[in-house]
């Protein structure tokens, strides 16, 4: 039977869990872990981190760790507390949006992008644990990004998330 996953893609950390039964189950990640950190990094050769991996090494990579990129997404940049925009990675400030700038790629993602890989890596997980492809989920969002959602929807559906 087709599985249907629940994903919490929170700002810190992120859970992905699944009803076996009837009951629900937090699928560990790939760490044995019951939550994922909400962090993405690239290293100097390109390779792409994300969780634990992407954390622990954001000392010495701090320009290309990126997280607590939810709290980018759908705000506008005058809406936002100027302390909240403080992080260690390049951040580029549009008319209404925020973009991220990865120096070890040349490349500036948006913060969809980047809260993309988060959930390609709990699917992934999600798919071991379970030992089949799982290509549903709910994924809900904080009610201010209701406008945006359509959009965020639309930039996963060509994520392929």
């Amino acid at each position: 039977m087709q599985k249907i996953l629940g994903i919490d893609l929170g700002t810190t950390n992120s859970v992905v869990a699944v009803i076996e039964g009837n009951l629900p189950v937090v699928i560990p990640n790939s760490d044995g872990l019951r939550t994922t950190p909400s962090v993405v990094a690239y290293t100097k050769k390109g390779e792409l981190l994300v969780g634990q991996i992407a954390k622990r090494q954001s000392v010495i990579n701090a320009n290309n760790t990126f997280y607590s990129v939810k709290r980018f997404i759908g705000t506008n940049p005058n809406e936002l507390e100027s302390n909240l925009k403080e992080v260690s990675y390049p951040l580029i400030e549009e008319k209404e949006s925020f973009k991220i700038k990865c120096t070890n790629l040349n490349k500036i993602f948006s913060p969809e992008e980047i809260s993309a890989q988060i959930l390609r890596k709990l699917v992934g997980d999600a798919n071991h644990y379970l030992g089949q492809d799982v290509n549903q989920a709910v994924v809900p969002f904080r009610l201010i990004l209701m406008i945006h959602s359509v959009k965020l929807l639309k930039t996963q559906e060509k994520l392929q998330v």
